[in-house]
């Protein structure tokens, strides 16, 4: 019997079945038929953001920013390029701490940029700051639950 991965199409929300083995190779929704990763952070608010959080078995990287923090402005370009290495193992999203304060609130946020990993509702690190490509890469590939989901 081969294990099945739910992951949350990035573009009409819906839960998809992925076979762990083929997850590498990305593949398509099954309603919209738009690639479920296209190595691209996704900006997300609260409804969808708690769909991508609760109903997939793919960790996020969050990225808490807002658009008058020149820390996040300046970590934007390297989140961005940290899409590629990492998905589809870990799906990067955004959320605007203005638009979406009941999300900072709910993670605890005091800070930006902030950077969470969670999973399946939980948090699982969070690091506060801004990060290079490099060095966010391998935060999130030193991370257990990445590394548990090869």
């Amino acid at each position: 019997m081969t294990q099945s991965l739910h992951v949350v199409c990035p573009h009409c929300d819906t839960v998809n079945r992925v076979p762990k083995a083929k997850l590498g190779a990305g593949g398509r929704c099954g309603v919209c038929h738009q690639p479920l990763f296209n190595g691209q952070p996704l900006p997300l608010d609260g409804a969808r953001f708690v769909r991508h959080l609760e109903q997939s078995d793919i960790p996020l990287l969050i990225d808490f920013w807002a658009p008058w923090c020149g820390p996040c402005r300046a970590m934007a370009p390297a989140f961005e390029h940290a899409a590629r290495p990492l998905e589809p193992g870990t799906r990067l999203v955004k959320v605007n701490v203005d638009e979406e304060p009941a999300l900072a609130a709910r993670f605890d946020v005091r800070s930006v940029p902030t950077i969470v990993l969670a999973l399946r509702g939980r948090e699982l690190n969070r690091f506060a700051g801004a990060l290079s490509e490099v060095d966010l890469v391998k935060w999130v590939l030193r991370q257990p639950a990445v590394g548990a989901s090869d």
